[in-house]
C-alpha cells in the first residue's frame, strides 16, 4: 500500500466508514474493502496524469488553489454533505474518459453496483486531493516534485501489492477486457483487514 492510501485509510475512523456505508447502501466491510481498492487506483491515475508536464502543472495549481487539506480536519462535516466538495467534477478530471470503465471494473471486482462505486469514488476523490494538497504544501513540492512524489507513491503501491496494482492498472488501460478482476475483492479484503 502506498503512503497516501495508508494515511487516508488511517484518517477514516470506523464511524466515517459507517457513514460512507450508509450513504452508498453497503455494509462496512465491503465499503472498507472497496475504498482499499479505489484509493490506490486514484493515486495511480493521478500519477499517470502527472507524468505529462501540462497535466502536472494543472494538478499542482488545482491543489494549491483548492485543496489545502482542511477537508480532512472536518471529516464528519464533509461526509454529511459530500456533494459540496464537487467530487464528481474532481473525479472527471482524474479519470477522464476512463471513468465509466473504471467504475464498472471496480463494481465487478467488489460486488457493489456501478452507482455505489460512483458514489464511493466521488467521496474518495476530494479526500485524496485534500491529502495530496496537504503533502504538497508541507513538503514544498513544485510541479516536477509533485510528479516525482506521485510516481514514487505509484511505485510503492506496485512493490507492496503487485498483483492488485496490476489489476487496478488494467482498469486504467482503456483496452482492458475486465477478465482479471476476480481477485480484487480478496486482495482488497486483505488490505482492509491489515490496516
Amino acid at each position: 500500500m502506498d503512503a497516501l492510501t495508508q494515511q487516508l485509510m488511517q484518517q477514516l475512523s470506523g464511524d466515517d466508514i459507517s457513514q460512507i456505508s450508509r450513504q452508498i447502501g453497503a455494509d462496512n466491510q465491503t465499503t472498507g474493502m472497496a475504498l482499499s481498492a479505489a484509493i490506490p487506483l486514484l493515486v495511480s491515475a493521478l500519477a499517470n496524469n502527472a507524468s505529462q508536464p501540462a497535466e502536472a502543472q494543472a494538478l499542482h495549481q488545482a491543489l494549491a488553489e483548492d485543496h489545502d487539506g482542511s477537508i480532512l480536519n472536518n471529516m464528519s462535516g464533509f461526509l454529511g454533505n459530500p456533494q459540496a466538495a464537487n467530487g464528481a467534477g474532481i473525479l472527471g478530471h482524474i479519470l477522464g474518459s476512463q471513468q465509466s470503465g473504471v467504475t464498472q471494473g471496480l463494481a465487478q471486482g467488489t460486488g457493489l453496483n456501478s452507482n455505489q462505486i460512483g458514489q464511493l469514488l466521488e467521496i474518495a476523490a476530494p479526500l485524496l486531493m485534500g491529502l495530496l494538497g496537504q503533502q504538497q504544501q508541507q513538503q514544498g513540492l513544485n510541479t516536477p516534485g509533485l510528479s516525482d512524489f506521485l510516481g514514487g507513491q505509484q511505485q510503492q503501491a506496485q512493490q507492496s501489492n503487485p498483483d492488485m496494482m496490476h489489476i487496478l492498472n488494467n482498469l486504467l488501460d482503456m483496452d482492458h477486457d475486465g477478465s482479471a478482476l476476480d481477485d480484487i475483492l480478496r486482495m482488497a479484503s486483505n488490505l482492509f483487514r491489515g490496516r
